[in-house]
């Protein structure tokens, strides 16, 4: 997937490193970043209360990666590395496709649009991009690939923009800013609309709880259609997101964004391995935490444990539906929101300013500092789950982490410990601390009720 004089292949770094582990925890990248978006353009308060009181306008056009598949073939790909039902999936429709390795452990995922009958746009971080173009290439399906690669990863325009309005005033906001008569759209249905002109595609779908709708069209329009949501936008108390508050809506959504791929190890992945560059997300990442297990398999989950059960087709045959299939059956953990002790919380924050040797500093409003953050969860002194993905809500004005416990421990209410840090630390990105413990208590996940009609 780059040019071959140059390729350093994940498997090449692996063995430079001597495991996947070492390569993960000494690597000095930090977490998922959003380039070409400011942290804040108002400040980070205001733009993240936005999604629950008003409308936020999040710029999705630079880090995510589209990959657009072609051929009669791609169904039947598809099929075979998604996890999902696809009996109904007509034009115009959009389901979010989840991958697992042949072992049935979770890989990836992101939203695959069915623009007409052979004809699909797979959009998400580079991660589902990657796995389902070596796939198209591999397996000797009828599908023609073209990828739109993300601004991490290069320099020109890109093919496509995405824009989100998302939140309680998103329908009103849309009903203004299009040209004529708003249609209406299902939800993960797409809609065509005009903007000032520009032909615009309008997946509609909801984060947080609340309604909103994902724009996208020819890069050439792209100004102009961001330009018109500001102005009517101004009717509706539009904010607009920077790229730091973004890490946010996994956690107040109940979305699992990163968790670490099961493709590191085994024979079923070797091929992928090899053929994946390092120059990607799943090669330069880092892996951090409190959690430290021996075996990187320990980090990986599945498709049931974070939320995706009812996307699985319990019919058909897929990459990992032996596993999957009786995962279904009797789910080890399952995912939840954890809300942090507030006195816990404030003693770390004075501790990593303040003391000697201070506690890890957590920032905020994303705390994480990895690009696959995993902390350890416990009770009673007993490993019970991972923290995944940790930051703070002004909307519950609390510090809230999406993590995984085993069942007997999911009940809302169930008090945990979640420890803050990762003990001697192998990578320059993280200061000298001590690991803390935090009081958390279990709440449901996603954490807040889901108000979005789905008709």
């Amino acid at each position: 997937m780059s040019d071959p004089t140059n390729f350093v292949s994940l498997a090449d770094a692996i063995r430079k490193a001597g495991d996947p582990l070492t390569m993960l925890r000494t690597s000095a990248t930090g977490p998922f970043t959003f380039p070409r978006v400011p942290r804040e353009v108002a400040n980070w308060r205001d733009e993240q209360e936005a999604w629950h009181s008003s409308c936020a306008l999040i710029d999705m056009s630079y880090h995510q990666t589209d990959l657009f598949l072609r051929g009669a073939g791609v169904l039947d790909l598809l099929m075979q590395v998604g996890v999902n039902r696809f009996a109904s999936f007509p034009v115009g429709s959009a389901k979010q496709l989840v991958c697992a390795a042949p072992s049935g452990l979770h890989v990836t995922d992101g939203i695959i649009m069915r623009l007409e009958d052979d004809y699909f746009r797979l959009v998400g971080a580079q991660p589902v991009a990657n796995w389902v173009q070596y796939h198209a290439e591999s397996g000797g399906w009828d599908v023609e690939v073209h990828r739109d690669e993300n601004s991490m990863f290069r320099t020109d325009d890109r093919r496509c923009y995405g824009l989100q309005v998302q939140g309680p005033t998103a329908p009103a906001l849309m009903a203004e800013v299009v040209d004529g008569e708003m249609p209406e759209i299902g939800f993960f249905r797409i809609g065509d609309v005009t903007i000032r002109g520009a032909a615009v595609r309008a997946l509609r779908h909801g984060m947080a709880g609340q309604s909103g709708f994902e724009l996208s069209g020819p890069w050439a329009d792209f100004e102009r259609v961001r330009d018109a949501i500001v102005e009517v936008g101004a009717n509706h108390g539009l904010v607009q997101v920077g790229g730091v508050v973004m890490y946010t809506l996994p956690i107040e959504s109940g979305w699992y964004p990163f968790p670490l791929p099961a493709i590191y190890t085994g024979d079923d992945t070797k091929g992928y391995r090899e053929w994946l560059s390092v120059m990607t997300m799943e090669g330069l990442g880092s892996l951090g935490g409190s959690y430290q297990a021996e075996s990187i398999e320990d980090y990986y989950v599945n498709a049931v444990e974070i939320g995706y059960g009812k996307l699985i087709d319990p019919d058909r045959s897929f990459n990992g539906s032996e596993y999957l299939h009786e995962a279904l059956k009797s789910p080890r953990r399952t995912k939840v929101t954890l809300e942090l002790d507030l006195d816990d919380v404030v003693s770390v924050h004075r501790s990593s300013l303040f003391e000697e040797p201070p506690a890890k500093y957590l920032d905020y409003p994303y705390a994480g500092y990895s690009t696959f953050p995993a902390d350890s969860v416990q009770r009673g002194g007993r490993q019970i789950g991972l923290s995944h993905w940790t930051g703070y809500s002004v909307h519950s004005r609390k510090v809230l982490s999406l993590a995984l416990v085993d069942v007997e421990h999911s009940v809302p209410g169930t008090e945990v410990t979640v420890l803050w840090g990762e003990p001697d630390s192998q990578r320059p990105t993280v200061e000298n601390h001590v690991v803390r413990k935090i009081r958390a208590t279990v709440a449901p996940a996603p954490y807040y009720s889901k108000i979005i009609a789905r008709d």
